[in-house]
């Protein structure tokens, strides 16, 4: 349970606030990069893996839809988790969102630095710093002005999307037979295309966002239902655009040598001069998503704290801009630290296996809900259920790997914890 009567947030977003914040956390890097990973994986059976991805997406939003029209506090599924399994599950979703999302800032902020400054290094990391922190404190300043510039990053990303499908269609050298036989489509297995379909999981992350942040949903019982199957459904509708696109320009195998799959199928094209554009593109991309995971990570923490789950001090709320600025600035202190000292660039595998681990425990949490609050059927949720554990299985080993460790001393270390306070008479479970 919660610890005395804890500060709310205020409730300023609307629905299509809400589906801004959740297409700036879907349409963000991850299209900018993890087509390479997956053409790799399945050749252009990725196109089969990214339906796949889709279906189990849209189990998972139905879910956290579901349990956010009754539950509309912050958190995500760590909320969710505590109240309809009990605390230990709750706290393994949280830990493994805020564990993973961390690293995900990281990526995201370095990403973006490596499109917008092609100088060295140390000033490549000295300008993804600085886009942290700029972020981190723009989010204290209120939910609204959040989602005033999510909007404007989404619509510049969009834009540069559209650009780059018009120029590779009108580039005179796509061509159908790209794609390849049917021995292409199938080159990676059923193994390479469900591996495909948890990369490309990823990208469609994001609606998480809108769910962590239902404390600051105005009628969130009818806006998170309504916010979160639309955003993801725009999300699915640009990347099976931009995935089709990319391979009639270039072909599994040209994709999955890149590591900027979109510029090399612009080059590809014969729209060599959009290359800036995706450049463009993919700076503001990653910026939008790194505002959304620390608006995401953010409101975890803080529901986290609430519960002396993460310390007590990070579920300060600002007295004025009612946002959890001490959560946010911890957040964007350690993703500096990470961004300084490491290239996480490589994590979709491990921020994958983190998701979808939370998203499991989500359709498990929804299974539990009783029909006055049950919106879609229950075999949506063990179709999710049973979607997250199949894709967790067939990530690559060392993500497996990672991600399981990451659990572990999570989850060794809650127990201590909790064994030193029982001792001391101060659990509050």
């Amino acid at each position: 349970m919660t610890t005395g009567n804890p500060p709310a947030l205020a409730r300023r977003l609307g629905t299509g606030d809400a589906v801004v914040i959740g297409l700036g956390s879907m349409i963000g890097a991850g299209v900018y990069a993890a087509f390479g990973p997956a053409a790799k994986a399945a050749g252009s059976g990725l196109l089969i893996g990214l339906v796949l991805a889709a279906v189990v997406a849209y189990c998972n939003a139905v879910s956290s839809a579901q349990l956010a029209a009754q539950y509309p506090t912050s958190g995500g599924t760590y909320a969710y988790g505590r109240e309809r399994l009990g605390p230990w599950w709750g706290f393994t979703a949280g830990w493994g969102f805020v564990i993973g999302k961390t690293a995900s800032c990281a990526a995201m902020a370095l990403t973006f630095a490596t499109y917008a400054v092609p100088g060295p290094w140390w000033l490549q990391r000295l300008v993804a710093v600085a886009g942290v922190l700029g972020l981190a404190v723009l989010n204290t300043r209120g939910v609204t002005r959040t989602a005033q510039l999510t909007r404007i990053l989404v619509t510049i990303t969009l834009v540069a999307l559209a650009a780059v499908v018009l120029g590779i269609a009108f580039g005179g050298s796509a061509s159908p037979a790209h794609l390849g036989g049917v021995g292409t489509w199938t080159s990676g297995g059923a193994y390479g295309i469900l591996q495909a379909a948890g990369l490309l999981f990823f990208a469609f992350a994001g609606y998480a966002r809108i769910a962590t942040m239902g404390e600051e949903v105005r009628d969130p019982a009818r806006t998170i239902p309504r916010a979160i199957p639309l955003a993801l459904g725009i999300a699915v509708l640009v990347y099976l655009v931009v995935g089709v696109a990319a391979l009639l320009a270039s072909g599994p195998a040209r994709l999955a040598e890149s590591a900027a799959p979109l510029t090399t199928a612009v080059t590809d094209a014969g729209a060599g001069g959009l290359a800036p554009v995706v450049r463009i593109g993919g700076a503001v991309a990653s910026l939008g998503a790194l505002l959304a995971l620390i608006a995401g990570i953010g409101r975890t923490s803080l529901a986290m704290a609430r519960n002396r789950d993460l310390p007590g001090p990070l579920a300060a709320v600002h007295p004025r801009y009612r946002v959890p600025h001490r959560a946010e600035l911890a957040l964007a202190v350690v993703v500096s630290v990470l961004v300084l000292t490491v290239d996480l660039r490589g994590v979709i595998g491990f921020s994958s296996f983190g998701v979808l681990v939370y998203y499991a425990i989500a359709n498990a949490s929804a299974f539990t809900q009783q029909a006055p609050h049950r919106r879609w059927p229950r075999w949506l949720h063990v179709l999710g259920l049973l979607g997250c554990v199949v894709l967790v299985a067939t990530l690559p080993w060392p993500s497996i790997i990672a991600g399981l460790a990451v659990f572990a001393i999570g989850l060794i270390g809650r127990l201590l914890i909790r064994r030193r306070r029982t001792s001391g008479g101060t659990d509050p479970e």
